[in-house]
């Protein structure tokens, strides 16, 4: 995704989701409710820009949430699994006379949380609106046991790469939250380079939501990527890519899970190379391509599949 770069190793990765379907209970017909929403975090690519501390949309609103001490209808949080959230909601139920008190608490957070992530973010925004009372509502013993495993479980990067301490080892990213309706969902996406930190990251998710009561499945599983720095078809990139702009190309490792390691897996004989033009903010709302790096990218693909060898 940057051009000049060409990517010769990534992380492997396993989908982690935690549900668990419940009895509604009905909601007290005194109650009030209120929509308290987070958004305006940056979100992004769940694996290249993970190390950067952004904010994620459903930790913040547990955060919030555990504090309030209030009961919540819904909970929707995050659109992707490989995207970090960044915007999230959720529907409160409280006595009518705890309202004000509960909108001066957002009002507080937010500004809690911008001073948090002032160097990070530009502009959280976090603000309350009265909804109608929904006719039910998550029951009480479920709605702590879920809170309280989202509140706890772990979200981010777990270590660098002890070899390129640079480089994101081990991650995971608490993607989407939808509880709704009689039924609960929790999704993550695990990424590491390495085979047994990817099964310690998923195992203790895994124990963690067990233990909310929840049901725990892991799919999707692939292996990571790893780079061949002597590679024949790396070489003639590169070696194409000086010829045609002058300058030197440069080849890293991602920490985003690549469809090369994918291929690899059912092909491991083959030699691969993973490059193209310049996306920014890839898996955001931002998400855009520089115009500019397009017609070298297609110039450097077409000379290297004319000039590279019958191997």
């Amino acid at each position: 995704e940057t051009w000049g770069k060409f990517v010769i190793g990534s992380a492997g990765g396993v989908d982690i989701t935690a549900t668990l379907d419940y009895k509604e209970v009905e909601t007290d017909k005194e109650d009030a409710a209120v929509k308290v929403v987070i958004k305006g975090l940056k979100g992004g690519h769940s694996g290249l820009e993970i190390n950067e501390g952004r904010g994620n949309a459903n930790k913040l609103m547990a955060r919030f949430v555990h504090e309030a001490i209030a009961e919540y209808a819904t909970w929707h949080g995050g659109n992707m699994r490989n995207a970090i959230p960044f915007e999230c909601s959720t529907v409160l139920t409280l006595p009518k006379e705890n309202v004000e008190a509960l909108k001066e608490d957002v009002a507080e957070w937010c500004a809690l949380f911008n001073n948090e992530y002032r160097t990070i973010e530009e502009n959280i925004q976090f603000f309350a609106e009265d909804v109608d009372a929904p006719a039910t509502q998550v029951p009480e013993e479920i709605q702590d046991n879920i809170a309280d495993a989202i509140y706890a479980c772990h979200n981010g990067v777990t270590r660098m790469i002890p070899s390129y301490p640079t480089v994101v080892e081990t991650s995971s990213n608490l993607a989407i939250i939808n509880i709704a309706d009689g039924k609960a969902s929790v999704l993550f996406l695990t990424r590491s380079s390495s085979e047994t930190m990817k099964e310690y990251e998923a195992t203790s998710l895994e124990s963690c939501f067990s233990m909310a009561g929840m049901k725990v499945v892991l799919s999707g599983s692939y292996n990571g990527w790893d780079p061949n720095p002597n590679s024949d078809i790396l070489n003639l990139l590169k070696k194409n890519y000086k010829e045609m702009f002058g300058k030197e190309a440069t080849e890293q490792a991602d920490h985003a899970g690549l469809e090369c390691s994918v291929i690899l897996g059912k092909y491991p004989h083959l030699d691969v190379v993973s490059f193209g033009p310049t996306l920014c903010s890839p898996h955001t709302t931002g998400e855009r391509c520089c115009i500019s790096t397009v017609a070298p990218f297609w110039e450097l693909l077409k000379k290297t599949m004319e000039t590279v060898g019958e191997k």
